[in-house]
């Protein structure tokens, strides 16, 4: 069946205008910020598309804009997202490992910088030489481009989707606030005493009792975090994944850290502070967080190795699809004429294949910079060069058939960073250059992937609309310009409010990349504790947990953030059990998730925005910039008056997408699931 696009070939509609670009480059630059806080924070991001395409769509609609602007507008705005979750899985690995000993730096913004703009072009010069054949492919879905296509199409007949954004938006950003001038608290650590070993639990003989040992039966549990963007993270993902993510955090702080503390607390607190600190001397909060950094962790990091690799093996099917389609794609790309239908053009091939050629030169002499000398250098390139155009079409394989908000980026990556890593050890380039050589290709790579999936999504949502290849890429390339420029200082003013790897920023994906360089090239980890992660997670998949991934990376994160997000989880399931219970048609279904999603990604952009302005004023405040630091109300919060805020999230979570799912008799809207 011949492919009709909505606007068709011959049109005088505006499309490639300075009002589209800029808005485009604002949004890039906004939600690639918001979900860098968001992967930081929580280990996940969302895809920006569909956020993208509802704000484009409601403010080029002030200024009478053409459905080809929107689409411009959503193309750009949705790449920064892409950028920044490249970035954050990988960039703060170099604070992580210790190879980089400041972020606030003109050399360490000029290196993240080049990383993302490097990694970004490559992913739409990639994804350019392999649009035409992708796009038309009849065994590639593209859900997610097909959703957004719709959304734009429902918008030419009006559509109230916006309304429930920025409202959210709005009341996400509220409630960040108020937990942040401590009108009420958002989170609560709880310590529970279960006593102490005695002949009620273990003898050692017929008539000898066990001594008392450790630091007695004490547990230190937390309340959920109210932080709207957790729990609109959990929303999103729906109750089984956040019932996952929250079984690792319940593994974590309910299981390993008090077995450990019970067993071994004296002992812990000698390793941790020295012989001569008495275990009393020692805060108990204190011991059990440095447990969960140096023993919990590296388990979680184990785990994390194993799910990476069992998601790319329960996928071993499309990948297997994607790289043969991919390299037919190649062959079947490097005969195509040149098309003549604005609907079929593409950037010159001849001008894709020279920046091609002049960025893999270039990166020679970047990481010449990185690592001190030539041979890592071009091995590193190579690699990135290969591995990066191999994942790109990998990934854009992947997000026809499954979408990118599934996209297993991380997977993708960490498989690259092994094998720069093991290419380095047998080159002989080891220690602090053969770390930055590795963490350099793997930042290129994730880039390029993460990119060049989300590129090819808003191409095919283009096919659909009728938009102008070469005008989307050119846009985009403005796009990854911009974001590289930009995003880096959002990812500054995070680190110095809160330091990669604490537990205000735990980027769980980034302590997974350091740790697994440190160990194969370094020689610097904590192998044994990795081995027991790695059997948990093997235990894991032999119980048939569909996620261990998730599961690790509960343990990775603090306990209030997993409990959050399982709470956010928790109002999804209630609005799916409502929706039963009123019985409700699939049309009114589609209406209800619809507006959920719109109102959880709201919640979570208003916490990300307004997480970056405190961090930018405590960064601001350590810096002797700003006199006076972020005013409180109360000292000691109420924890119950947080709880009863959960509550209201909760009630306007449900309530709201309730209310709003129509007659029975109504067409059904589409579909957009984040």
């Amino acid at each position: 069946m011949e492919h009709k696009p909505y606007v068709p070939e011959k049109t005088d509609m505006k499309e490639f205008t300075l009002r589209a670009i800029i808005l485009g480059l604002i949004m890039t630059v906004i939600l690639g910020a918001a979900n860098a806080y968001l992967g930081l924070r929580a280990g996940m991001t969302i895809a920006a598309t569909y956020p993208a395409a509802v704000i484009g769509m409601a403010i080029l609609k002030i200024m009478r804009g053409s459905i080809l602007e929107e689409n411009m507008a959503r193309t750009i705005g949705s790449i920064g997202e892409s950028v920044a979750a490249g970035a954050i899985f990988t960039i703060p690995a170099f604070l992580i490992t210790g190879v980089w000993a400041k972020f606030n730096t003109i050399d360490a913004y000029l290196k993240s910088t080049a990383l993302m703009f490097i990694g970004g072009l490559l992913g739409i010069l990639f994804v350019t030489f392999l649009r035409r054949i992708m796009v038309t492919d009849p065994e590639l879905p593209f859900p997610e481009s097909v959703a957004a296509a719709e959304i734009h199409k429902a918008g030419q007949k009006g559509s109230a989707g916006a309304k429930f954004l920025f409202q959210a938006m709005g009341i996400g950003a509220l409630i960040y606030a108020l937990g942040v001038v401590q009108l009420f608290a958002a989170s609560k650590e709880f310590i529970i005493k279960l006593g102490k070993i005695g002949s009620s639990f273990v003898r050692l003989g017929a008539n000898k009792e066990a001594p008392a040992i450790g630091t007695g039966g004490l547990v230190s549990v937390s309340g959920p975090g109210i932080f709207p963007a957790y729990i609109g993270v959990g929303y999103i993902i729906g109750p089984r994944l956040a019932s996952l993510n929250f079984a690792g955090g319940v593994l974590a702080w309910g299981l390993f850290a008090p077995l450990l503390m019970y067993f071994l607390g004296p002992h812990l607190a000698e390793q941790f502070y020295g012989p001569a600190v008495a275990m009393s001397q020692v805060p108990w909060s204190d011991l059990v967080i440095d447990v969960w950094k140096f023993i919990i962790r590296p388990i979680a990091v184990g785990g994390m190795l194993v799910g990476a690799g069992y998601t790319l093996f329960k996928m071993r099917r499309n990948l297997s699809e994607g790289i043969k389609r991919s390299i037919s794609d190649v062959k079947k790309a490097a005969g195509q004429a040149e098309a003549t239908s604005r609907l079929e053009k593409d950037l010159n091939p001849r001008l894709v294949l020279i920046l091609m050629v002049i960025t893999v030169i270039l990166m020679v002499f970047v990481y010449r910079i990185f690592t001190g000398s030539y041979p890592p250098a071009i091995l590193a390139a190579v690699v990135m060069a290969l591995a990066g155009f191999f994942f790109a079409a990998v990934s854009g394989n992947l997000v026809g058939t499954i979408g990118s908000s599934n996209n297993p980026i991380s997977g993708l990556t960490l498989s690259t960073l092994i094998i720069a890593g093991l290419l380095m050890v047998l080159i002989g380039a080891r220690g602090t250059s053969g770390i930055i050589a590795v963490l350099g290709v793997a930042s290129v790579v994730c880039v390029s992937s993460a990119v060049a999936g989300e590129m090819l999504q808003d191409l095919k949502v283009g096919h659909i609309l009728g938009g102008t290849p070469w005008k989307m890429q050119v846009g985009d390339i403005l796009g990854v310009m911009v974001a590289s420029l930009l995003l880096y200082f959002p990812l500054m003013i995070l680190h110095g409010a809160f330091t990669f790897g604490s537990k205000e920023l735990p980027a769980p994906q980034a302590g997974l990349m350091a740790a697994i360089t440190q160990g194969i090239v370094g020689g610097e980890m904590a192998w044994p504790l990795v081995i027991v992660g790695m059997l948990m997670g093997f235990a894991l998949i032999l119980v048939r947990v569909s996620s261990p991934m998730l599961v690790a990376v509960g343990m990775y994160l603090p306990l209030e953030t997993t409990f959050a997000i399982f709470m956010g989880g928790m109002m999804k399931g209630l609005l799916e059990r409502a929706s039963t219970r009123r019985q409700l048609n699939p049309a009114q279904k589609a209406r209800v998730e619809n507006v959920g999603i719109l109102l959880a990604a709201g919640l979570i952009a208003g916490e990300a925005l307004t997480g970056l302005i405190r961090a930018a004023w405590k960064f601001f405040f350590l810096q002797n910039i700003v006199s006076k630091d972020i005013p409180i109300i109360f000292k000691h919060p109420s924890y119950l008056a947080g709880l009863v805020v959960l509550a209201l999230i909760a009630f306007y979570l449900i309530s709201v997408p309730l209310k709003n799912a129509g007659a029975a008799d109504e067409p059904p809207p589409p579909s957009a699931v984040i």
